[in-house]
């Protein structure tokens, strides 16, 4: 069962991007012969063409991947059961996520490389620029503590992962000193690179490393991070992110071919029915909206457009490699996300014992666990160890791509020059926030901001299609899914609110009610511009037949 499922994915996600991903080009009328801002603006900083289409999308593929995609969509199954999870994934993936960050990545680079939130205030206002870039930076810096300190509770946990995590830092540097400065062949370099980074997984495996507590790596990262985000993005970024990419399509190529030839029988429940309910039980959610919010980054999320509008656009040397990256590295993920439902839907005998396991040592030993079960006749008892290190890689990639958007938005919002300063305002909140655990207080709103930011962006798209004397039918591309993710957003932050005033949580109530005013706010004005431009538009078109 699990392996025809994975088959339909593939097919489904195959098909979507000959023909979805054909149409979005047409509609956001993508031009080859157009230059894009890495080539118009370089600076060899920020602005800088990629050597090659595939490097671009490993530096994407693994700054919007992380961890998410895995967790929500274990996170899910252990609650509402494999059926919605898929369904989700791959509807999701196709129709709001794929259009999202393929839009957010080709109205960027159509105008010169800004952010979705700088695009705002041309669309729609400085205010709602204030509004939306305000609130990204602020989700930025709550992800950049999380994930600084999920990479350092990893690295204590398993010694294993040290080697390939610090590692690769080295090795990503001088290979993209070769490729840029000394022009050596780029296949031959990704081989080199490969090869060192293979020797680092099998020193992390046979040498694990103990050093320091949490702490101490959370400081570690955090410095890398600073240093990550103003260095020139084809030094380390570009390269680190590329060779990182590997070791996730890896993963991928594994875990599928692992179910293909298992063939292991879904044991877990298709439905559940008492996670379909409000109730007092730990495991009974409802269904809407809950489930979207949780799968998250598995099928759409707010934060891949802002890596594609933040940093993907000022690297894409062509608009004719937007689909390729935009919404191939989207469907992608989708797929990193069905594997993983299949493989703990296939790997536990039942949904106790996955939620048992989820309580006790959390999402991410449950789907190391179902990875292993899926690919033991392949990589045997690495297998586990391996889904972990693959892990841990993306966390990294997501720390410093976060980290160097959030500077940009900085240095955008308070026009500051100055990129070490825009940078020690990110690293210090962010530091404060990991080091006190306060991130712990906050993070259970994380889903409903970041699926907020995903339509909010679709309504700047949606805009913007209006604006360029686009019909009024194209524009729905972007506008039934933005409609679509506020009504889920508003919906989860009105439950969130709920649960926090029932419980006393006031922290979480607030900061609910907070993201509900920014919602609401932000779709009138959306709203009010669109009555503006269909009203333009009437009283153009009024003028054309008279």
């Amino acid at each position: 069962m699990s392996a025809v499922i994975a088959i339909i994915g593939v097919l489904a996600f195959t098909i979507a991007y000959l023909t979805w991903g054909k149409l979005l080009e047409r509609v956001l009328k993508v031009n080859p012969s157009e230059p894009t801002p890495a080539v118009t603006k370089y600076d060899g900083v920020d602005y800088v063409p990629a050597k090659n289409w595939l490097i671009l999308f490993g530096h994407h593929f693994s700054s919007i991947a992380g961890a998410a995609p895995i967790i929500g969509p274990v996170i899910a199954l252990s609650i509402w059961g494999w059926g919605p999870a898929v369904a989700w994934i791959i509807l999701g993936s196709i129709f709001m996520g794929g259009v999202h960050d393929m839009s957010s990545l080709v109205i960027s680079i159509k105008n010169e490389g800004k952010s979705i939130g700088e695009i705002s205030e041309d669309i729609i206002s400085s205010k709602a620029k204030v509004l939306f870039s305000g609130f990204v930076l602020l989700t930025l810096i709550l992800i950049v503590a999380v994930f600084a300190y999920l990479a350092s509770k990893t690295l204590v946990a398993e010694p294993g992962v040290v080697f390939p995590s610090l590692g690769l830092i080295p090795v990503a540097m001088l290979i993209g000193f070769a490729m840029y400065n000394l022009r050596w062949n780029r296949a031959l370099l990704t081989i080199i690179g490969l090869i060192l980074l293979g020797g680092l997984l099998w020193l992390g495996l046979k040498y694990p490393v103990s050093v320091g507590n949490v702490k101490f790596w959370l400081v570690v990262f955090l410095i890398y991070a600073g240093i990550a985000s103003v260095l020139p993005v084809h030094i380390l970024l570009q390269p680190r992110d590329y060779l990182s990419s590997f070791l996730l399509f890896f993963g991928i190529g594994v875990g599928l071919l692992g179910i293909l030839i298992t063939r292991d029988p879904i044991k877990v429940p298709i439905w559940v029915k008492s996670g379909l309910a409000w109730g007092k039980g730990e495991w009974s959610e409802p269904l809407f909206p809950l489930l979207f919010v949780t799968i998250a980054c598995g099928a759409i999320s707010g934060f891949h457009s802002l890596v594609a509008s933040g940093t993907t656009s000022k690297q894409l040397a062509t608009q004719a490699h937007a689909r390729r990256i935009g919404y191939g590295a989207m469907l992608m993920e989708g797929l990193l996300a069905l594997i993983a439902t299949l493989v703990v839907a296939s790997g536990f005998s039942n949904l106790a014992e996955v939620r048992e396991l989820i309580s006790s040592l959390g999402p991410i030993k449950v789907f190391s666990q179902g990875f292993h079960s899926a690919t033991k006749p392949l990589l045997g008892s690495l297998a586990g160890g391996i889904a972990i290190i693959i892990l841990n890689s993306f966390i990294l990639t997501t720390l410093d791509t976060a980290t160097r958007i959030s500077r940009y938005i900085i240095q955008e919002l308070f026009n500051l020059r100055n990129k070490y300063i825009a940078t020690l305002l990110v690293i210090l909140p962010a530091g404060y926030l990991a080091w006190s655990g306060k991130w712990k207080v906050i993070w259970p709103t994380f889903g409903s901001a970041n699926q907020l930011v995903a339509s909010l962006s679709l309504m700047v798209i949606t805009l913007w299609i209006l604006s360029r004397n686009n019909s009024i039918s194209s524009s729905l591309l972007t506008l039934i899914p933005s409609v679509l993710m506020l009504a889920i957003t508003i919906s989860a932050l009105s439950l969130t609110f709920y649960k926090g005033m029932i419980s006393g949580d006031v922290i979480i109530a607030l900061i609910s009610a907070l993201l509900l005013i920014l919602a609401i706010w932000m779709s009138y004005l959306s709203f009010v511009k669109i009555k503006e431009i269909l009203k333009s538009k009437g009283r153009q078109n009024t003028q054309e037949s008279s």
